[in-house]
C-alpha cells in the first residue's frame, strides 16, 4: 500500500508508547520512513527491552531508596536532616531493609508495598499539609516513590531477582 501523506503520531497503549500512521490511504503494515518494522502501522518503542527496563527500575529505585535510609540511621553518606526519633527509627529502618529488599528482589512485593506505603504516609505528613501540588510542597520524590513502588508491588520483581531464583516472582 503506498503512503501519500507520512504522519506519525505517538500514542499510548497497553503495549506501551507506539506510533500510528496516519496516512490518506488508511496506514500500512512494513517499514516505516525511518526503517523501523511495524505491526499494522503502529511501531512498538522499546517493547523487546520491557523486562530489562523494568528490572533496572527497580533496582535503581530500591538502591536509592535505602540511601534514604542509611543517612536517616547512620548519618551517611550526609548527616540527616533534624527528625522525629520515630520518623527517624521507623522510616529510616523501613527505608533501609525495604530498599535493600527491593533492589536484590527478595520479598518483593511486600516490601514494595510496604515502602509505597509509607511513602504515602510520608507525603501526606510531611508535604501534602502545606500545599495542594507537589511541585509546591517539595514532595515531588515521595510521590513518585509512593507509585513506583506500587506499581513494582503489582508487577513483582522481575529478571535478576532473588525471587525469580526461588521461582517465587
Amino acid at each position: 500500500m503506498e503512503i501519500l501523506s507520512e504522519r506519525w503520531a505517538p500514542t499510548l497503549s497497553s503495549r506501551g508508547v507506539v506510533f500510528r500512521a496516519r496516512a490518506v490511504t488508511g496506514g500500512f503494515r512494513g517499514k516505516c520512513p525511518n526503517g523501523i518494522e511495524t505491526t499494522g502501522g503502529n511501531i512498538v518503542f522499546m517493547r523487546n527491552f520491557e523486562s530489562q527496563t523494568h528490572a533496572l527500575l527497580r533496582i535503581v529505585a530500591g538502591f536509592l531508596f535505602l540511601w534514604h535510609g542509611m543517612q536517616k540511621l547512620f548519618d551517611i553518606p550526609t548527616p540527616a536532616p533534624d527528625l522525629p526519633a520515630f520518623v527517624t527509627w521507623v522510616a529510616g529502618g523501613i527505608e533501609l531493609v525495604a530498599g535493600a529488599l527491593i533492589m536484590v528482589g527478595l520479598f518483593t512485593r511486600p516490601a514494595a508495598f510496604l515502602a509505597s506505603g509509607l511513602m504515602a504516609a510520608a507525603y501526606w505528613m510531611a508535604h501534602g499539609t502545606s500545599a495542594p501540588l507537589p511541585m509546591q510542597n517539595q514532595g515531588e520524590l515521595a510521590a513518585l516513590y509512593c507509585f513506583v513502588f506500587l506499581y513494582i508491588s503489582a508487577r513483582g520483581a522481575g529478571l535478576w531477582s532473588l525471587d525469580a531464583a526461588r521461582g517465587e516472582d
